[in-house]
């Protein structure tokens, strides 16, 4: 991979740490800056926002203060959309401004090729919670998928034209902090990407359908797809229970055998 695709970006990792006293601390968030050029200069800050991180976080520590760090990523996305000017006073203040029981670790720098990527691979080795022993495959094949995704629209050249990680409280309800992998623009049509394994877990699907419908009913020129590790077969009961709730919610299925079809017919249409 050529030096010159690369972008320099700039790290640091947000600790919760309850106990001063004993130096104790666990990773609840991560914020990445944009080194250069200054000209396009981008921060950005992903914090814990699952229940499987909160429920971790109870086991550790009984008394931690879940109010604290589930308003800490409102207000991060405020502060960040303001001016330069008003954003570099605030990155440079952060240290001094964050409660006793919040530190930032040491700043570190990083070469990638993806800001967004970036950004999902720190979250997830640093932040998110290892997989459980029950929900373990699940959670496992979900990033598998993912990791299959970014490699193949990095090559087909669509991952830089694409936005990761879409929150989307502004079409369900306030506060919601289930993410859309992948959305894309083209001729005023938005698309959604999700990866959705089809394990033993209905979950992942119900909230993909359930999220589809709320954003159609806003943006009416939508379409969605969810990226399954296989094909689903209709002889298996789950594969057809999830067939039938996305063909309800206009949700095509997209098979990872089938994504590098799918990046080269959408790469013109992104240009």
């Amino acid at each position: 991979m050529s030096d010159e695709r690369m972008q320099a970006l700039r790290y640091r990792i947000l600790r919760y740490t309850p106990n001063l006293v004993r130096d104790e601390w666990i990773n609840v968030g991560v914020l990445l800056e944009q080194v250069q050029p200054e000209a396009a200069a981008r921060r950005a800050v992903r914090i814990l926002d699952d229940e499987r991180g909160f429920n971790r976080l109870r086991r550790l520590h009984s008394s931690v203060d879940e109010s604290l760090l589930r308003n800490l990523a409102p207000e991060f996305e405020a502060r960040l959309a303001g001016s330069e000017e008003e954003v570099s006073r605030y990155i440079e203040k952060l240290d001094e401004t964050l409660s006793n029981v919040l530190q930032f670790s040491p700043q570190r720098a990083v070469l990638a090729e993806n800001f967004d990527a970036e950004l999902d691979r720190l979250y997830r080795e640093h932040v998110a919670p290892p997989p459980q022993a029950r929900t373990g495959i699940v959670e496992s094949t979900k990033e598998w998928i993912r990791a299959r995704l970014n490699d193949i629209f990095r090559r087909r050249g669509v991952l830089q034209k694409m936005e990761h990680g879409i929150r989307v409280g502004q079409f369900t309800q306030p506060g919601d902090p289930f993410r859309i992998d992948y959305a894309y623009r083209y001729n005023g049509t938005r698309g959604y990407l999700h990866a959705v394994p089809l394990g033993r877990d209905y979950s992942t699907a119900k909230v993909f359908a359930y999220t589809a419908e709320r954003i159609r009913a806003k943006l009416p020129r939508t379409e969605f797809s969810a990226v399954t590790e296989v094909p689903p077969s209709p002889e298996n009961r789950r594969h057809e229970f999830i067939l039938r709730l996305f063909e309800d919610q206009q949700i095509a299925i997209l098979p990872l055998n089938r994504v590098e079809a799918f990046a080269e017919a959408l790469r013109p249409r992104l240009r």
